[in-house]
């Protein structure tokens, strides 16, 4: 799958990039994990750093336009971002994974 940003835009007091993207595929619309992974490879960050909040494919089209935001650490992540997105993300799980570690 071939990811391109489309536009960037910095904010800085969230500690997170907002980025417009879109990804051109060859089968169904992809999924939402596939498409963080393909961002985060893109960007050199972590996935647990990308939080993507949109995902549309015109019908008959074979791209999709997208929206995410990549923040500087999961923590900044989860301390932002609504419960229904990280689980969207899959983020909570891995969050949640890391305090039960520490504990």
């Amino acid at each position: 799958m071939d990811v391109t940003i489309v536009s960037e835009e910095e904010n800085p007091m969230l500690h997170r990039t907002d980025i417009r993207f879109e990804t051109v595929h060859d089968e169904e619309t992809p999924s939402r994990l596939s498409v963080r992974d393909s961002l985060a490879a893109k960007l050199d960050k972590d996935a647990e750093e990308v939080v993507v909040h949109e995902l549309d494919t015109t019908f008959g089209m074979r791209k999709t336009l997208g929206y995410a935001k990549v923040y500087d650490s999961p923590e900044f992540a989860a301390e932002v971002e609504q419960e229904h997105m990280l689980e969207r993300n899959k983020i909570a799980d891995d969050a949640d994974a890391a305090d039960a570690e520490e504990a």
